[in-house]
């Protein structure tokens, strides 16, 4: 007596069965990449309390010859970054709507906004009268720019990535996974940046 196949492949009633069990597996992925953004919260949170501490309790905080920092070139800044939240919206928008011409122009522009933003950076790195080793502040400043600055970096990057996978046919058949998490790690970068920039700049 022959055994009986009971593939999947041969049997086109459990290959249905088949097919809809897997369908109703959620997707677990964009869920998995908010726990990592709020791991790396976690991170700059522990940042920003030794920050403060360190400033409320330290005699001399600034380093000598140092009375403040410039605050206009990196205010130009913050505008441009926190505005990169909304063309990377827009950008998302035309993608829904299958638009990708225009989903490109104004992903493009984010590119733009956030590589402008680090060219301010390293301007501002440059120009400044104090170094990693001077001081708490001094390190402090530089690690906590410096660690925000490779984030977008980044997110730069992971939007060429999207920028060039657009091109390819059928990119978006098996969702916009990719795209909707790059669209929030450039939200949560800017988010960062903004309680930075309050802790480091307005602060006085």
């Amino acid at each position: 007596m022959q055994p009986v196949d009971t593939s999947v492949s041969d049997n086109p009633i459990l290959e249905i069965t088949h097919e809809s069990a897997h369908s109703e597996h959620p997707d677990n992925r964009l869920f998995g990449f908010v726990v990592f953004l709020l791991s790396e919260s976690v991170i700059f949170l522990s940042f920003f309390a030794a920050y403060i501490v360190y400033k409320t309790t330290s005699l001399n905080w600034l380093p000598d010859g140092v009375t403040g920092l410039e605050i206009r070139e990196p205010a130009i800044n913050t505008v441009i970054l926190v505005s990169s939240s909304f063309t990377i919206y827009i950008a998302e928008k035309f993608l829904h709507k299958k638009q990708l011409w225009g989903f490109r122009a104004f992903w493009l522009l984010t590119i733009a906004m956030g590589s402008y933003f680090l060219y301010g950076q390293a301007v501002e790195w440059s120009g400044l009268a104090f170094g990693f080793g001077d001081g708490v502040f001094g390190g402090s400043f530089y690690l906590l720019t410096g660690f925000h600055g490779l984030h977008v970096l980044t997110g730069v990057l992971l939007q060429l990535i999207m920028l060039v996978r657009s091109f390819l046919p059928d990119n978006y058949a098996k969702g916009e996974f990719g795209v909707e998490s790059t669209s929030l790690f450039w939200h949560f970068v800017d988010v960062i940046w903004i309680a930075l920039f309050v802790l480091i700049y307005v602060w006085k």
